[in-house]
């Protein structure tokens, strides 16, 4: 009996390595998607945003293939709370890092229609930089996660507000380049539409490192991390098609 107990724990836990493994090939295509997106806007390259919005398949195939996972382990193995815990963990980060491969294939979509129109000086490089830094922040709660680091994911969610504060800035140069030129409101509403989206993988990023804590302490962090946009709500609208 004994015996038994210990190959099902061994047999758990090879499960889980495997849908861990899936977890971290989806968050490389999602970095690697946000990161290449952002170039491709920046340096007008219509050929690489396509193959962004190509490779969003391969990201939905994944959650599809751990959501699967996920559910066997369930079935098959009826895991303790503890372990339940985690393979529910799974399926939720697996869901946002689906959405967030989603805003990405948004922002690749948008590069088509933006290079048609005259550069706004500055925005291309601003919103590089903006998902570089969300980027960043789902490389570490990634990580966090796989080390079960509660520390680490508390240092990704306070991140977040320095995406916050980018969208912001972002947010007012956009509506002073559109009071200056009325010519530049369409390409301006299309980046701002862009600079939203990055900003939402950010949340997205946050509710990833949110699971880590839990995960490790038992408990939700406390509270929720305070939003700072200070945009009022003003053109609060993304694209959040699949």
């Amino acid at each position: 009996m004994h015996d038994s107990k210990e190959h099902i724990v061994s047999s758990f836990d090879r499960d889980l390595e495997a849908i861990q493994a899936r977890i971290l090939k989806m968050g490389g295509l999602v970095e690697e998607a946000i990161l290449e997106a952002a170039r491709s806007l920046e340096e007008r390259d219509e050929e690489l945003a396509e193959k962004v919005r190509k490779s969003d398949r391969a990201i939905d195939e994944l959650e599809e293939m751990i959501n699967e996972d996920a559910a066997r382990v369930i079935a098959l193995r009826a895991p303790t709370a503890v372990d339940l815990r985690v393979v529910l963990s799974v399926m939720k980060i697996s869901g946002n890092l689906e959405r967030i491969g989603d805003y990405a294939k948004n922002m690749a979509k948008r590069t088509g229609v933006l290079v048609q129109m005259p550069a706004i000086n500055g925005a291309h490089s601003a919103l590089r930089r903006m998902a570089r830094e969300v980027q960043l922040m789902l490389k570490d709660a990634l990580d966090a996660y796989i080390q079960r680091d509660a520390a680490l994911a508390q240092d990704v969610i306070h991140r977040d507000a320095d995406v916050d504060q980018m969208y912001n800035a972002l947010f007012r140069e956009f509506l002073t380049f559109m009071m200056e030129d009325p010519r530049n409101i369409t390409a301006c509403m299309h980046l701002h539409f862009i600079a939203k989206n990055t900003e939402r993988m950010g949340d997205h990023v946050t509710a990833i490192a949110e699971q880590t804590v839990y995960l490790v302490t038992g408990e939700m962090p406390e509270e929720s991390r305070p939003k700072v946009d200070t945009t009022g709500g003003a053109f609060d609208e993304t694209e959040d098609e699949g």
